[in-house]
């Protein structure tokens, strides 16, 4: 890590301007740029908290990922989280219910974590997850989905709670979103995005960006797709190769530095939409920001892991906070240990290196006896 690098700082500054990107996105809609003005003023506040606590030694994320259900109703090829099993057909048990995720997202809240990513499984099947974040204006709620659940009642819930903002997964046009998702699959997609532009309501896309669709998803083509149908953000997530078979998949040096490229020149010629790649160019933050140092994630039954690549822990938030979460063993040694700093092969530094994770976590469990 560089001598001078204040993660803290990074990360305000990141937070900050990630919000007037918004803001220049969004200033067509006098609703939304209202919205997103008193949603800026709070992540402002948000944001001294977290620097107050940096003070006394303890470091808060702007960010959190929360996996609110592990049941989906697609089966999309190279699915991690079916891979790992966090996602399965039958329906779930002992998930955490509406009332624990309301709590979770009250002290996060409190904290000062201004973002909390909702995946899955599929997210919108829990609309009582939903409707309890849409009850906390000062967090953004990206809500990355499939699409498949937008009904009139999810209509109406993102009209009065602009802090829940959908953001539908597609992998380019048609023929390699329905290879990848299903049949019918982006035609349900396109027309979510005409009914979402029709009233007004903000949405995004989350693009899995492969070797072989790469090029397609930065194109003019694709993305006149996206921003003529209204839509304000587009996120790019690598896909991580969680099977030999999918390796070839994963995009290496070359392809990130193309998709670097592509992402600057997006950000300079086509700013009505805003640009994110997950993890993106980790140099800039001196390595990955899992384990606590930019985010963490929860799963569906209140595990705490250092990012959903990595679906390891040794806490719950079912019996811990989510401060004493981020002091957990296992996220202390993960960012003592520099397995966050170094170089590695995919999109994920801990995938590749889950085998030391493992031990890591072995180690701990051997310790408490």
């Amino acid at each position: 890590m560089s001598e001078n690098f204040d993660l803290q700082t990074y990360l305000s500054e990141g937070v900050e301007l990630f919000m007037k990107d918004v803001l220049r996105a969004t200033i067509k809609n006098p609703r939304e740029s209202a919205f997103m003005l008193k949603f800026a003023a709070a992540t402002a506040a948000a944001s001294k908290r977290r620097t107050a606590a940096e003070r006394q030694g303890e470091h808060i994320p702007s960010f959190l990922i929360a996996s609110i259900t592990s049941n989906c109703n697609l089966h999309c090829a190279g699915c991690y989280s079916r891979c790992n099993n966090a996602t399965v057909d039958a329906e779930p048990v002992n998930q955490l219910t509406g009332e624990e995720w309301a709590n979770i997202f009250r002290e996060a809240d409190e904290l000062g974590i201004s973002f909390i990513l909702l995946a899955g499984g599929e997210p919108m099947l829990r609309r009582d997850v939903l409707e309890a974040a849409g009850k906390r204006p000062h967090i953004l709620f990206p809500i990355f989905t499939n699409g498949t659940f937008m009904d009139e009642r999810y209509f109406r819930l993102f009209d009065k709670c602009r802090n829940l903002v959908p953001i539908m997964s597609i992998e380019g046009g048609e023929a390699v979103t329905d290879a990848r998702r299903g049949t019918g699959i982006y035609d349900r997609l396109i027309q979510n995005m005409d009914e979402l532009k029709r009233r007004g309501l903000p949405f995004g896309a989350s693009v899995t960006v492969t070797t072989q669709n790469i090029r397609e998803v930065t194109s003019e083509g694709f993305l006149s797709t996206l921003s003529d149908r209204g839509c304000k953000a587009v996120v790019y997530v690598e896909f991580v190769p969680v099977t030999e078979d999918g390796r070839e998949l994963a995009p290496g040096d070359a392809e990130r530095e193309y998709l670097q490229g592509e992402l600057a020149r997006l950000r300079r010629e086509n700013p009505e939409m805003v640009y994110v790649s997950f993890p993106g160019d980790e140099k800039l933050s001196d390595g990955c920001m899992a384990a606590g140092r930019g985010f963490f994630h929860i799963n569906s039954h209140g595990g705490a892991e250092p990012c959903p690549f990595s679906p390891y822990s040794d806490s719950n938030v079912r019996s811990t906070s989510l401060r004493e979460a981020l002091r957990s063993p296992l996220f202390t040694a993960i960012r003592d240990g520099n397995l966050l700093l170094d170089d590695h092969e995919g999109g994920c530094v801990l995938y590749e290196k889950r085998a030391l994770v493992e031990s890591l976590l072995a180690r701990e469990k051997a310790a408490m006896g």
